[in-house]
């Protein structure tokens, strides 16, 4: 059996590698075609091209791409109906639903599966309706998506979240990391995620730096550390080495594994790595903008008080954030800082990290797996 996948960023490109480690220990036969980035080629996928062509999000920032991206969907349903004999779309909505309707109407009998169910829970509700003429299932992360996809005609399946089976540093390898950087046991260490998007590092970056610079002044030995990704790592290295204070740069699973177990807080962007910073129990302040345009479409679409994925699956607000207008420098160095010093504020996050990973499917059977036989059972 072959299936075609297409996924357009690196948290895509994580659930598609444990989704095709998953398919292969079902069918030892399965081969695939499509698009991922390096996880997803480590699987066994040779990418149609490179999979961060397709990393951009906001309106604003996909009209200089447009054409581009056009001809991307045209090509890739057309591979698409030629070869395969399942479409598994992964995230990226934009992009991937395009290709699933463009396929579907060009070969009707093809089954389409998509994987991350779309946030109409949070914005946009009517998206579900429009899908369901060409995705026949979905693969949902969060426990309480299924009703909202079944509701508009589609199969769906809660399959768990990749996050709770990710590979963790032990003590041992944060305590390496911290003598190889040489980071005293006492000293803080945060962790600054601006994001796996060329947009958002560069519209982050500043801000984040900023607020560092901000809680730096309150805590002299603070030190900081930037696990990046390959698609923007040669630009966060550039970047960064502007700061007035560069941060320690790492691009590497492991690199990265070792200073989430090593870090005492973060700063990140809004998305998936809140989830990753739960599961390895780093309290949290998240920072998001988009491009004005782009912010205001959303502001007025947002259906939910929180975008927070923690605060969202513990039904809690325990994690700040400051969205928007209010992703300034001033007031995330102070929720930094709260963190830092108030005991309390801690606790509320590490009892939130706790449901969220258990709600998760922390300690199950492996997502990836659940979600492969979830793709077999709906073919």
């Amino acid at each position: 059996m072959k299936f075609f996948l297409i996924a357009g960023e690196a948290s895509g490109d994580a659930l598609g590698a444990a989704l095709m480690a998953g398919l292969k220990a079902l069918l030892p036969d399965v081969a695939f075609d499509g698009v991922g980035g390096p996880l997803m080629e480590a699987e066994g996928l040779q990418s149609r091209f490179p999979m961060e062509e397709l990393s951009v999000m906001g309106l604003w920032e996909v009209l200089p791409k447009y054409r581009a991206l056009k001809r991307r969907i045209a090509e890739m349903a057309a591979a698409v109906v030629a070869s395969g004999d399942a479409l598994i779309t992964i995230d990226s909505p934009d992009f991937c639903l395009r290709v699933a309707r463009a396929a579907r109407a060009g070969r009707p009998g093809l089954r389409t599966i998509h994987y991350v169910a779309p946030s109409v829970w949070a914005w946009r509700p009517g998206r579900a309706a429009k899908m369901a003429p060409f995705i026949d299932h979905v693969l949902a992360l969060l426990p309480f998506e299924p009703p909202y996809m079944q509701a508009a005609g589609m199969g769906c399946d809660f399959v768990g979240h990749p996050v709770v089976a990710e590979p963790r540093a032990s003590a041992a390898e944060a305590a390496a990391f911290r003598e190889t950087h040489m980071i005293g046991p006492d000293q803080p260490l945060v962790l600054c995620l601006p994001g796996s998007r060329r947009g958002e590092v560069a519209r982050l970056g500043p801000r984040f730096d900023e607020a560092l610079m901000r809680l730096r002044d309150r805590e002299p030995g603070l030190r900081v550390v930037l696990p990046t990704v390959r698609g923007v790592a040669g630009m966060v290295r550039e970047m960064t080495a502007r700061w007035p204070v560069a941060p320690i740069v790492v691009e590497s699973a492991e690199d990265k594994r070792a200073a989430f177990a090593a870090a005492d807080l973060a700063l990140a962007a809004s998305g998936t790595v809140s989830l990753e910073l739960a599961a390895a129990r780093v309290p949290m302040v998240i920072g998001y903008d988009m491009a004005a345009l782009s912010r205001i479409i959303f502001s007025r679409m947002l259906r939910i008080d929180t975008v927070t994925l923690v605060n969202l699956v513990s039904e809690t607000r325990v994690i700040p954030e400051f969205i928007g207008s209010n992703c300034r420098a001033g007031p995330m160095a102070a929720a930094l800082l709260r963190l830092l010093e108030d005991e309390a504020a801690r606790a509320a996050q590490f009892a939130a990290m706790e449901l969220t990973m258990q709600r998760l499917g922390e300690g199950g059977e492996p997502p990836g797996l659940r979600a492969a036989r979830a793709v077999l059972a709906a073919l």
